[in-house]
């Protein structure tokens, strides 16, 4: 059919001409729109039966002027050119990192206490209809866009994007997603919200408005406006610029060695839990008004220094010197030597150390107490410490606290340790250091001080002399005694070597006596032995002289006898020499001569040698 309605235009030139003109006006005739798919119609009516009420800009019930509702991409017909004006707008886009705020054209006024308007349920503002019956109000809106595309009805809303932030009074980068970084915090300050209760220097935390970005739950859950309590943490924020501002600002910083003590002016009411032991001051819990009972420990803590003030208390031992030198911590700054008058009416000065310590746990009571510490160096300690040396002063002379000085130091530890515990604070140690008297007096001092070690020298030289003298006595009394030793040791020996030869005499006088005894004993047995013998012999030779008599005779057995015994004693008959009876030398001669040749003979010796 086709084909014969094309073969008959072309056969009849006034119907092709038709025909074309019909196809070329058809969007007019037909009211066709087209609208692009990063397009948005905003539809404009011409005329009506009905005309907008006043002070109303978009139509909701066919009034003419600008309709809530817009085109979205595609074809749409019956939008006739007389009866509507289309604008085609593009879509709306936020990029990554970025937030689009929002003004309302149309709506309910707000009230005088808001400044932004109400948030409703409207689909990010694409759907106007509904942003305008749910009593969404004109103005500057709470609500903003987030990252991404939108098609939103210009008529009715403007959105203001990095882009177009300077038509509107305000720089690109208020139009950034708000970022606190690390180790930061963000002091929060909102510009909407009930006033701030009176007695009041921020808005409480309040619940379920995730982080100051949904504004409308934060003003619902009377969030106040002014400075806030909460704070922003580290991370990305999408916030609405007109709503809140933020402050970044360092964590506080607690050192090693120190605690910080929280004094808080904001918080729950005020109750304290300090005890009734405790009466110089209040502590509260955590989250209350007024000195936090638990002190910060060290590291970082996101606290909102603006409704809270840290106190840091050091932990570890702090020495305050009342003289020319002050410490790093500079808390004795203010303090110099500490002028004294003596007993004696001397004027001096003192340099004093004093060495403190305040424990963790008694640190909220010390800043209970004097509120900081410099007030407790400049209104407790300085007063304590100068006071108690002014009056001891008066009880002593100067050469008292130059020469009992280590006294004078115990005395004032004892003191101070005790005063200064009043206000929680342990007294390590008190130290004198240069003690000033006056010149006259230690010129004075010092001759006598010469004098005094000049007659210890003396002294000393003088007990060196007598030791010496001591010396040399006893070394010759040790030589003499040497001597005395060495003259008794040898009497003892010469007693000794006597008594042994007293008892070696006695010894050999007992041997001999022994001896003498034995050898007499042995004599007389021996001689009653010969005795015996002889006696039995000369019983035997009696019987046989008896028995020789009786067989010889007594005549020639004693002849036999005689022989026998010329025998057995070898009698000479015989001369060896004889010498003849003549007259003269010659007889003698031969006789001398004769004996010696019987000597030679017998071997008794040679002859004479001749002269």
């Amino acid at each position: 059919m086709t084909t014969l309605f094309t073969s008959f235009v072309l056969a009849h030139p006034l119907v092709s001409a038709v025909a074309v003109g019909l196809l070329l006006t058809a969007p007019v005739w037909l009211g066709v729109v087209v609208i692009g798919e990063r397009q948005v119609g905003v539809v404009v009516k011409k005329f009506a039966r009905r005309a907008l009420p006043v002070g109303r800009l978009v139509a909701l019930d066919g009034e003419a002027g600008y309709q809530a509702e817009t085109l979205p991409p595609g074809v749409h017909f019956a939008y006739w050119r007389w009866q509507y004006s289309i604008a085609k707008v593009p879509v709306t886009v936020i990029p990554q990192g970025e937030i689009g705020l929002v003004v309302a054209a149309d709506g309910k006024a707000m009230g005088g206490e808001r400044i932004l308007g109400r948030s409703v349920r409207c689909n990010a503002f694409q759907d106007a209809r509904a942003f305008l019956t749910g009593s969404g109000e004109k103005g500057r809106q709470l609500t903003i866009l987030t990252a991404g595309t939108y098609r939103i009805n210009t008529a009715l809303f403007d959105v203001i994007t990095r882009q177009t932030a300077a038509a509107y009074g305000m720089t690109a980068d208020s139009l950034r997603v708000h970022r606190v970084e690390a180790d930061r915090v963000g002091i929060v300050t909102t510009l909407d919200g009930a006033p701030i209760d009176a007695g009041e220097i921020a808005g409480p935390t309040v619940p379920g408005h995730d982080s100051f970005q949904n504004g409308q739950a934060f003003i619902e859950s009377g969030g106040r406006r002014g400075l806030q309590e909460q704070v922003l943490l580290s991370g990305s924020w999408n916030l609405n610029p007109w709503f809140v501002q933020i402050e970044p600002v360092p964590m506080t910083e607690i050192p090693i060695g120190h605690v910080g003590v929280v004094i808080s002016f904001v918080g729950q009411a005020h109750e304290d839990v300090s005890g009734a032991e405790f009466k110089h001051g209040d502590l509260v819990d955590p989250g209350h008004k007024g000195v936090w009972v638990t002190p910060l420990y060290p590291g970082k803590h996101p606290l909102n220094t603006r409704v809270m003030k840290v106190e840091l208390v050091p932990t570890t031992n702090i020495v305050l010197n009342w003289a020319g030198r002050t410490e790093a911590h500079n808390y004795d700054a203010k303090l110099s030597s500490i002028t004294v008058r003596s007993r004696d009416g001397f004027a001096f000065t003192l340099d004093v150390s004093q060495i403190i310590h305040v424990a963790a746990p008694d640190a909220p009571k010390v800043i209970s107490r004097v509120g900081s510490m410099q007030n407790l160096v400049d209104h407790g300690l300085q007063p304590i410490v100068g006071n108690y040396f002014r009056n001891a002063a008066q009880s002593y002379t100067v050469l008292d606290f130059l020469s009992a000085r280590s006294e004078r130091q115990k005395e004032a530890s004892q003191h101070i340790r005790t005063a200064i515990g009043a206000y929680d604070v342990q007294a390590i140690d008190t130290l004198i250091g240069d003690i000033n008297p006056p010149d006259a007096l230690m010129s004075t001092l010092t001759d006598r001080k010469i004098a005094e070690e000049q007659k210890k020298t003396f002294e000393v030289q003088e007990a060196a002399q007598k030791q010496r003298q001591q010396l040399v006595r006893e070394t010759a009394t040790a030589e003499i005694q040497q001597q005395m030793v060495k003259a008794e040791q040898g009497v003892r020996i010469s007693e000794l070597e006597a008594s042994a030869q007293v008892k070696r005499s006695a010894g050999e006088a007992e041997s001999f006596r022994l001896r003498a005894t034995g050898e007499s004993e042995g004599i007389r047995l021996k001689g009653v032995g010969e005795a015996e013998a002889i006696r039995a012999t000369g019983t035997a030779k009696a019987d046989a002289y008896r028995a020789g008599v009786e067989a010889l005779g007594p005549q020639s057995y004693a002849t036999l006898q005689l022989i026998q015994v010329v025998g057995d004693r070898n009698v000479r008959i015989v001369p060896d020499v004889s010498v003849s009876g003549e007259t003269g030398g010659e007889g003698l001669v031969a006789a001398l001569l004769g004996s010696l040749m019987k000597d030679r003979k017998n071997g008794r010796g040679d002859l004479p040698a001749s002269k």
